[in-house]
């Protein structure tokens, strides 16, 4: 049976893919074009736009781990530089001249490209919406009928769905605010500077959520104690398993497939230079 390993490597696979859209050039460029000057203005009306013209509480409450006041500087007026239409074609646009330049006309013309695209839309269209906001919004789009494209918008609807259940195991444990980065950099999976200018909390924030976190017994010294790494398991492990639901729609021989199709496409773009070290997203490095 499909595996919350099976969901952690896929995850691990098609990050990279899928972030293009957030550190490739011509994503800013994109965006840019649509109206959307700077990095920050581009990343909360791509993403966001699924959800339709929503206010800065509902993108905070549906990204987490934003400081609100961060949110609020650039949401809700990215929609009067573009509609959440415009900024869904933008997103495309930008992905489809970033994975023209960094995979080229022959693998998006390519079998491969096609088969991954049917293999990662139906693990897509067999999500469970339910308490899945992001990946409910992504799902409910149309799929672009080029496969290159297809294939980034069923890893962006399964990493969504990823991404809420990862939330879930969070609030669970009433892990909020700066609190689950600040587990991060404890468990080395990012820089304290990176988070902190990526997510816009200030070292007031920080301190505080290390407090909070040091009370609990998590953390000493600004390193995890045996309990605080007992919880940074369980958050992860509860992830994995909450990922799984949409495999099974392709199987094990599927998600061994897909994988193998993705092996390439996540070594082209980190090639490319277009997966920073250390950035935010915290992926691993695939097993």
């Amino acid at each position: 049976m499909t595996s919350p390993g099976t969901a952690r490597r896929l995850w691990a696979l098609a990050e990279p893919f899928h972030a293009l859209t957030y550190f490739a050039p011509e994503s800013r460029t994109a965006g840019e074009n649509a109206g959307l000057i700077g990095f920050w203005r581009t990343y909360f009306a791509f993403r966001a736009a699924p959800l339709g013209a929503v206010g800065a509480e509902a993108v905070t409450a549906t990204f987490y781990n934003f400081e609100p006041a961060f949110v609020a500087r650039r949401v809700p007026a990215v929609w009067e530089a573009t509609p959440p239409a415009g900024a869904l074609a933008a997103r495309l646009a930008g992905v489809d001249a970033a994975v023209r330049r960094v995979l080229g006309e022959d693998w998006i013309d390519s079998a491969e490209a096609a088969e991954a695209a049917g293999l990662a839309g139906s693990a897509a269209a067999s999500i469970d919406p339910a308490g899945r906001p992001l990946a409910a919004a992504n799902a409910g789009l149309p799929a672009p009928a080029e496969p290159h494209l297809a294939l980034w918008q069923g890893l962006t609807t399964l990493r969504e769905h990823r991404g809420d259940g990862h939330n879930a195991a969070l609030l669970h444990r009433g892990i909020t605010g700066a609190a689950p980065h600040v587990l991060a950099v404890a468990a080395g999976r990012s820089t304290r500077e990176w988070l902190m200018r990526a997510r816009g909390w200030d070292d007031t924030d920080w301190y505080a959520a290390a407090d909070s976190l040091a009370r609990r017994g998590w953390l000493a010294d600004g390193g995890l104690t045996v309990e605080g790494l007992a919880v940074v398991a369980a958050v992860e492990a509860d992830t994995d398993r909450l990922a799984v639901d949409p495999w099974p729609a392709i199987g094990d021989a599927g998600c061994d497939r897909l994988a193998g199709l993705l092996a390439p496409v996540r070594r082209a773009v980190v090639v490319a230079g277009e997966w920073p070290d250390q950035n935010p997203i915290g992926a691993p490095d695939p097993a």
